[in-house]
């Protein structure tokens, strides 16, 4: 089904002088067809993969479940009080709820979900502005640079969080900024997609960045499973995350070099104002007034991508909860889970950009998050199956959320009008996090509702990604090109 491999040499790319991938350009064919290296895309998409550490290994895997919200950052004396008989207790029942230990859990995890509503607000507020001045002075490199290196310096910051309760705050404070800066970087990064790709390869090209970042993910989690079985590192030692995270930062600025020395700066936007930065807020409402009259397709896809991507966000997010606190995984096993799984995605990903290419975007997102409920509903109903079902779940649901996330930004980069990619993705961003409170919200309603039984959180999942799919079917598609044989 899929169409033949691209040239393996080179993808073609618009020039610079020439009209960038806008809804205008997919009807007429205007774009052009001048051949670039190939290795402009490769390099294109090595940013994803440099920038995969914080997301894999320090926010969903490693430092944040197993070291920011453990009991390194409890008082020593409540700490000890939750092992019995050698072993932590497991605050997931009723009895053990109640103490002393449990309850300071608690509260770190919901001091962390403080600070990560707090970066939430922050991207809501700047991105989109951020993005409409990128657009105007044709400088998404220079504010991709600036918030690729913020990035690195908050891995760095996070390599001296040593564990005690006196630094929990900074850790939250590290991993809330980085998520930041991380997502304003990607909306810059996303903006280049244009420089990369035309109408004809945009689907492969984004499929192929979102692979990459998979396949980073692995290569970044087994390294740290390596470390670990190889009695390097140790993960009863604080020291051992101040080490994963120092090796992040190296990372990150290693491999993100390659974008800046070889992808293309798009031209300014003739009709974006160069305005000062309050005003870029009178401006985005403008832009949202006349992305209604002028790109109805760009605007209603922004809402019902900013509801079922909530809905993917909440599988990586509470995925790693639902395998601990249900089916009983541990530190290493979750290691070794998110390993197996990044890899299905990364694969998935690569593969399936070619299906966006040859059928549209919007078939391929669809198809995913109708797999993606399935799966949620399977894990639920057959949750006594045990681990095995679990595995199973995990695995094609891994195959269907990074194709739903490459194809959505193909699909937003095929509707988006030319000369406006920084301020949109920006949008892209925003509308994302205004949206990012719902999942989380229903997760606790759901739970409490069922007696603090987390299982009844995947139906949550569930919902918010069923009212994605509806809102989607109803958005007009961006017209279909052919991809190259």
């Amino acid at each position: 089904m899929s169409s033949p491999a691209p040239d393996p040499e080179t993808q073609r790319v618009t020039r610079p002088s020439e009209p960038v991938l806008s809804t205008a350009a997919l009807d007429t064919g205007a774009l052009s067809d001048a051949p670039v290296p190939r290795r402009r895309v490769l390099a294109w998409a090595l940013w994803d993969w440099a920038t995969q550490p914080f997301n894999t290994v320090l926010l969903t895997f490693v430092w944040v479940p197993s070291f920011l919200v453990s009991p390194f950052f409890l008082d020593p004396a409540v700490a000890a009080s939750g092992i019995v008989d050698g072993e932590k207790i497991d605050c997931d029942t009723g009895a053990n709820a109640v103490t002393e230990y449990c309850h300071a859990l608690g509260a770190l995890d919901a001091n962390l979900g403080w600070g990560i509503m707090a970066a939430g607000i922050l991207i809501a507020l700047l991105a989109p502005v951020l993005g409409q001045r990128a657009d105007a002075t044709g400088h998404r490199k220079l504010m991709l640079g600036i918030f690729t290196g913020l990035l690195i310096l908050c891995q760095l910051g996070m390599a001296f969080v040593g564990g005690t309760a006196d630094l929990f705050w900074f850790g939250v404070a590290m991993i809330a900024f980085g998520s930041v800066v991380g997502e304003i970087a990607g909306a810059n990064y996303n903006a280049l997609l244009v420089s990369v790709s035309t109408p004809k390869t945009v689907g492969r090209v984004s499929g192929l960045g979102w692979g990459f970042g998979y396949l980073g993910g692995i290569v970044a989690l087994a390294i740290v499973v390596g470390l670990i079985l190889g009695g390097v590192l140790d993960g009863t030692q604080g020291i051992t995350f101040q080490f994963i995270a120092a090796g992040a930062t190296v990372w990150t600025l290693l491999f993100s070099i390659p974008i800046f020395r070889s992808v293309p700066e798009p031209p300014p936007s003739a009709d974006t104002k160069k305005v000062n930065f309050f005003e870029g807020y009178v401006e985005l409402v403008r832009s949202v007034i006349r992305l209604w009259r002028e790109s109805r397709p760009t605007f209603w896809f922004l809402l019902a991508s900013a509801v079922y991507r909530d809905g993917l966000a909440a599988v990586f997010t509470f995925g790693s909860v639902i395998a601990a606190r249900v089916f009983g995984f541990g530190f290493t096993d979750l290691v070794i889970f998110g390993i197996v799984l990044n890899l299905v995605a990364g694969l998935s990903t690569i593969f399936v950009g070619r299906l966006d290419d040859r059928f549209g975007p919007k078939p391929v997102i669809l198809a995913a998050i109708g797999g993606i409920i399935a799966c949620c509903l399977a894990v639920f109903l057959g949750a006594g199956a045990g681990r095995a079902l679990f595995w199973v779940a995990g695995i094609v649901l891994a195959a269907l959320v990074g194709p739903a996330q490459a194809a959505s930004r193909s699909f937003l980069a095929r509707v988006t009008p030319a000369g406006r990619e920084g301020e949109i993705f920006g949008l892209y961003a925003t509308t994302g996090r205004a949206a990012s409170w719902m999942a989380a919200l229903l997760w606790g309603v759901f739970i409490a509702a069922a007696a603090n039984q987390t299982l009844y959180g995947i139906l949550a999942i569930a919902l918010v990604l069923a009212v994605g799919f509806v809102l989607l079917v109803f958005v007009k598609a961006p017209p279909r090109v052919a991809a190259d044989a």
